[in-house]
């Protein structure tokens, strides 16, 4: 662990082998949103990524092997709860999400009625994402899956530009989904009946290193996720008590 927090909001950023990208990402995020510590969690990297964040300010966590995304991304959150953080917002290590477009996700997460978590769009507005078939075919079904369950337009379930207040942080710090957590989040999130809203925001390409999830896995990924929803429709809420309350005013007790 390095450095100390000195903010009340918190930028989540797991990593791994992210050493050409990790320094430019921090550096955007500190100037984008100065009132946000910066933690990279190093998920096991065999390269510089570790030293690279430090260097460029960034607060840092190491794991000694490598978790994966959603290991990586619940170790920010028990950081985040641990020291009090009110927000906590995940960004990718490899330069996909833009923090400048940060700032629209805090204006969303506070608007009136203010909301549990906010995640950013690449699907809502003009922009063109460029994606693969296989990947598109895939978002559309998770979105149409999660909008019937969730009785709410989700148009971006595969995004992990995502905002979170205390009571979103401490459902996660508790229990976060692994391998591909982004969709089971969400069910998550509706489950434990904390809010949810999506906002337009204009993504990249990544800067480098390549996706874990090829075409070759494609087919693997909708069936594991999908059998991961059918599980967690009929899984019992969290132990972790989260007071009732507002979007925005909950504690865990």
């Amino acid at each position: 662990m390095s450095a100390a927090s000195r903010n009340t909001n918190l930028a989540i950023v797991p990593a791994l082998n992210e050493a050409g990208a990790i320094a430019r990402v921090v550096e955007r995020i500190h100037a984008a949103t100065p009132d946000f510590d910066v933690l990279v969690v190093d998920d096991g990297s065999t390269d510089d990524t570790a030293t690279a964040a430090e260097a460029a300010g960034a607060i840092t966590l190491r794991h000694p092997f490598n978790l994966g995304i959603g290991g990586a991304v619940q170790s920010g959150y028990l950081y985040a709860l641990a020291n009090g953080y009110e927000m906590a917002v995940q960004i990718d290590g490899d330069g996909q999400h833009p923090p400048e477009e940060l700032p629209k996700l805090v204006e969303r997460l506070l608007a009136d009625p203010p909301v549990d978590l906010v995640y950013g769009s690449r699907f809502l507005g003009e922009g063109d994402y460029a994606q693969s078939l296989p990947r598109r075919l895939g978002g559309l079904v998770f979105s149409t899956m999660l909008s019937l369950i969730t009785r709410r337009r989700v148009t971006d379930p595969t995004s992990g530009f995502r905002l979170a207040n205390r009571r979103a942080i401490a459902l996660f710090a508790h229990d976060y989904p692994h391998d591909y957590p982004e969709v089971e989040a969400i069910l998550m999130m509706h489950r434990h009946q904390l809010t949810t809203a999506e906002v337009p925001v204009t993504m990249h390409l990544r800067d480098t290193g390549a996706s874990s999830i090829t075409w070759m896995h494609s087919g693997y990924y909708m069936v594991k996720v999908m059998l991961a929803v059918f599980v967690g429709l009929f899984r019992a809420r969290s132990v972790m008590p989260i007071e009732e309350g507002p979007a925005g005013a909950g504690r865990v007790s």
